[in-house]
């Protein structure tokens, strides 16, 4: 392979709209060094993050210019010294990237690159690193929910969502979701939720206080936190947990809310998990793959010269259907 091979990946070289995402042509292609794995990308994720990172107005501020993007799946291509996990040839998914997924390929720490079983297509296998982990870390983790236990997934239909539903599920939990539509609730009943409410009606939380006879939730996976939280705080039970995944500004709260069910607000953030967390829930995963109960649900699929369309509707779209995925 030449040094000088071009590809094209999504370039951004300003902080701001959706606009500053530029597709260029004339991209070197990386190169793997040690313990790194370049990969032909045939998918990738599109994620909420990735737009609060482009806005500028997230906590970590990138190096411009620089390629978004984290979830990709695709085939190894070839593999840097020292790796022994995959080889050239293999399909994988992966957690992280180190030269950014919106691109034709993409160089990634042995360590982020799974194998992806042949049961998943590759817009599947785009779908799942950020969500399924995510999902994992806030529910195991953080939350620490078990067997026998309720809980309420927030935006049950998007892909951290759907990832929680079918996690729950397999897990033994009691699962209710809330969607902003009805095809959103009937995605997140078929993929594990046993009940689901749609959080546009003015009274889904008497409802979903009824469906728990009033005795609250004991975890909430909470994606949009300044607009649930006050009245997640409300739904608890007695010791309940509220994990919050996501967030897109300031909310009040009342902290005697806290007190009355001595219940806790802890946040997930994927970016702090540790090699022995990301090992444990790859393991997971893999088993939920090979059972057939990890299977995620792909929503609108953008080609990579969209991508700023799809960076728009990701955020301003009424209710999510699935994972949102570029593909090359």
């Amino acid at each position: 392979m030449s040094a000088c091979r071009l590809m094209r990946a999504v370039r951004v070289s300003e902080f701001g709209a959706p606009s500053v995402l530029r597709l260029c042509s004339d991209v070197t292609v990386p190169q793997p060094g040690l313990r790194q794995v370049l990969i032909r990308v045939h998918a990738c994720g599109v994620n909420p993050v990735e737009t609060y990172i482009r806005a500028g107005t997230y906590a970590r501020k990138p190096t411009l210019p620089y390629t978004p993007g984290t979830d990709v799946a695709g085939v190894v291509e070839t593999v840097g010294e020292g790796v022994t996990a995959v080889k050239a040839g293999d399909r994988v998914f992966t957690t992280a990237t180190e030269s950014g997924g919106y691109a034709e390929y993409t160089v990634a720490a042995d360590d982020c690159v799974h194998k992806l079983p042949d049961a998943l297509d590759f817009a599947q296998g785009a779908a799942i690193g950020i969500p399924y982990f995510t999902a994992y870390r806030a529910l195991l983790h953080k939350a620490h929910a078990k067997a026998g236990e309720t809980v309420l997934i927030h935006g049950a239909s998007g892909g951290v969502g759907v990832a929680a539903c079918q996690l729950s599920r397999a897990l033994g939990l009691k699962v209710l979701g809330t969607a902003g539509t009805p095809e959103g609730m009937k995605l997140a009943l078929n993929n594990g939720a046993h009940l689901a409410f749609n959080h546009r009606e003015e009274s889904y939380t008497d409802k979903i206080m009824e469906a728990t006879e009033g005795r609250g939730i004991d975890v909430i996976v909470e994606m949009l936190s300044n607009v649930n939280l006050s009245k997640d705080l409300q739904m608890l039970a007695y010791g309940g947990r509220v994990a919050i995944v996501g967030s897109r500004g300031p909310i009040e709260i009342n902290p005697r809310d806290t007190m009355a069910k001595e219940s806790s607000i802890m946040g997930v953030a994927l970016f702090f998990a540790t090699p022995e967390e990301k090992k444990e829930c790859a393991a997971l995963l893999y088993a939920g793959m090979e059972a057939g109960w990890l299977h995620p649900a792909v929503g609108t699929q953008h080609p990579l010269d969209k991508v700023a369309q799809a960076h728009h509707d990701i955020i301003e779209s009424p209710g999510a259907a699935g994972k949102m995925v570029l593909t090359m």
